[in-house]
């Protein structure tokens, strides 16, 4: 990545715009709630307060519920965010495909059904809200060994699936363990733009980070609670940026350790279910929901002020980089 000239450290606000679904079950088809779309005015309130424009990252059902349409479709109308495309395979048609936790990710699809259901949501998104993206996220992060033609065939310009520091590969998912949590170009032609969720280990044992992590999940280590007790002693921490799981000290601690290292474009990632109490893991109270927000509101304040930062879509960005592109 070459930086324009005057870069300033800037964030993404990449909401994963989806369906309420139980995290710890199968991966229902028939669960395509959206009842915590109508609340999406309390995350969007914090974001007005912050002068952040969120990029929401829409699913199927959220894209052809009226609720959900009707909720997000008057926060786009005004102007206050950007939308993009979400793909979680098994709520969105063409149905039919391999089904288990390894298909949930949608890069193990076969190439054609991959693109067919990327089509189906991007044509329901435009019906919806009158705009087709040009950013995306795999669901639960699965970017797979087609995406990447299929995104440049259907004119997306910008991917939010990497998610440094994490690995789903004993899902059948990604390994992202070793990713950097800086922006790329990619592609056949290089000008697809990678904004990977902000990631990465902290700790005294940071500069060990994938290989440690990755041995102490392996038993018996972990039966010994050895991941815990790494993360209590700030020997060994495996943190992303979000609000979710994550204490504003230790958002600070990444966003100030990557800022040293030299990183200048962050990603905070967050599901929109978490504005409704009982949806996520992450708030299961009104209080935690309040917790939540205020977490939320105090990083921007951080990161706006105390870094110097702005915030932007994550098309501002690419729109900002493409200059550097070699011609």
């Amino acid at each position: 990545m070459r930086w324009p000239q005057g870069w300033k450290p800037a964030l993404v606000t990449a909401i994963s715009t989806e369906e309420e679904f139980d995290w710890s079950g199968p991966f229902d088809p028939q669960q395509r709630s959206v009842e915590a779309a109508r609340h999406l005015e309390r995350g969007q309130r914090v974001f007005d307060a912050a002068g952040v424009r969120p990029t929401y990252i829409v699913d199927h059902p959220i894209a052809t519920d009226p609720v959900s349409v009707a909720s997000l479709g008057a926060i786009h109308a005004s102007g206050r965010c950007e939308i993009g495309a979400h793909l979680h395979p098994w709520v969105n048609p063409p149905f039919g495909d391999p089904t288990g936790v390894r298909h949930s990710f949608p890069g193990n699809l076969p190439r054609e059904l991959e693109q067919r259901k990327l089509q189906e949501l991007c044509a329901a998104i435009e019906r919806s809200f009158g705009a087709r993206p040009s950013s995306y996220q795999a669901g639960r992060y699965g970017f797979g060994p087609n995406t990447a033609q299929l995104l440049e065939q259907e004119g997306f310009t910008v991917d939010l699936s990497a998610s440094p520091a994490f690995d789903y590969s004993n899902e059948g998912g990604p390994d992202y363990s070793n990713f950097s949590p800086d922006p790329f170009w990619f592609g056949r032609k290089r000008k697809l733009l990678a904004l990977p969720v902000t990631g990465g280990y902290l700790g005294f044992l940071s500069n060990t980070g994938a290989n440690l992590h990755r041995l102490s999940q392996k038993p018996p280590l972990r039966t010994l609670r050895v991941p815990g007790v790494l993360a209590r002693t700030r020997a060994l921490e495996r943190v992303r940026l979000s609000p979710e799981g994550f204490d504003l000290a230790t958002l600070v601690r990444l966003t100030e350790t990557l800022i040293a290292r030299g990183t200048r474009l962050f990603v905070l990632g967050l599901h929109s279910p978490s504005f409704l109490p009982g949806c996520t893991p992450y708030v299961r109270s009104e209080r935690e929901l309040d917790e939540f927000l205020e977490r939320l509101a105090r990083y921007y304040s951080f990161f706006l002020t105390s870094v110097g930062g702005r915030s932007m879509t994550a098309d501002e960005v690419q729109r900002s980089l493409a200059p550097t592109l070699p011609s």
